[in-house]
């Protein structure tokens, strides 16, 4: 593939550009294309209608989800350490809808668009099926934010369930709450039961797809439940950026907006028909305003016309 000039870079570009990292597995999604399909309810607290008057968030509803394991290779072992867990579900009514993408990190691998083309680039096999590493670690040394995520992610164990693991929104969305305020907000969307991980001895004793099995079990035991909460924005915060976190996020103020119970599996038909579409979103939650954002909503609808 040759280098796009400046500016080149379009969302098309970027989910061939996915695929061929993967090594082009037909017929699947271009990012996250390991998962599985679930179904559930969200129950609203109290207080959600401070922070959005969105009725996605604010009305009860069923829920429709998937969980996944991040990368375009479908085939890819649960015990992988270096790729994100996923977790993108659909709230409201069809008039109120609202689909949130979340993942097991709290920022993304790429500021423009052209940093991800070129950050995806440089990571393409060669004849041999592996990346030049030469090639990526020039690029990284280049584009240090790039890092981030993988930083992140290298600092923690290999998580252990889908149920046990903290999920995060890269993006700041503009909330308008029900006295007609707006505010930037973060979604984190956290396992009533605390995050679980596995040690390095602990994870080579599990299967290449546990991570399913152990959803089986917990929805089995009733034991899938998420605090979906907003992190509260403050003036100054970097909201262009999806590399960089808040200042102090880990501490931040947030407020719960609501609880998610997952209660059964869907069959993967009832997830793949259709996109979990970051553009689908209720009034009293904004677009946000960063180039990633912005491509992610062409890419998700050109990735779902390349896999059907």
């Amino acid at each position: 593939m040759s280098q796009p000039a400046s500016g080149a870079a379009t969302p098309a570009l970027i989910v061939d550009t996915l695929k061929a990292v993967a090594g082009n597995p037909p017929k699947v999604r271009a990012s996250f294309a390991k998962g599985c399909c679930v179904r559930g309810t969200y129950t609203p607290s109290d207080r959600a209608a401070e922070v959005t008057r969105s009725l996605s968030f604010t009305r009860p509803s069923r829920v429709l989800a998937r969980f996944s394991v991040g990368g375009g290779n479908p085939k890819v072992p649960d015990t992988n350490n270096l790729v994100l867990r996923g977790f993108s579900f659909k709230l409201g009514d069809d008039a109120h809808r609202s689909d949130i993408l979340v993942e097991s990190a709290p920022v993304h691998f790429a500021r423009t668009l052209d940093q991800m083309l070129a950050f995806l680039e440089a990571r393409i096999p060669g004849a041999d099926g592996k990346p030049d590493m030469e090639k990526v670690k020039a690029f990284s040394a280049a584009n240090p934010e790039t890092l981030n995520q993988a930083n992140y992610i290298a600092a923690r164990g290999l998580p252990a369930s889908f149920a046990g693991t903290t999920y995060w929104g890269v993006h700041a969305f503009p909330a308008t709450n029900a006295r007609g305020e707006t505010r930037f907000i973060k979604f984190k969307v956290i396992p009533v039961g605390g995050d679980v991980t596995l040690t390095e001895d602990e994870a080579r004793t599990k299967s290449a797809d546990f991570l399913r099995y152990d959803l089986e079990r917990r929805i089995a035991a009733g034991d899938v439940r998420f605090n979906v909460m907003a992190l509260l924005g403050r003036p100054g915060d970097p909201t262009m950026d999806v590399t960089m976190r808040w200042p102090d996020e880990d501490n931040r103020e947030e407020m719960r907006l609501g609880t998610i119970v997952i209660t059964a599996f869907e069959a993967d038909e009832a997830c793949d028909a259709s996109i979990f579409n970051p553009a689908n979103l209720a009034d009293g939650i904004g677009q946000p305003l960063d180039e990633i954002f912005a491509a992610r909503r062409a890419a998700y609808t050109i990735s779902l016309a390349k896999r059907r």
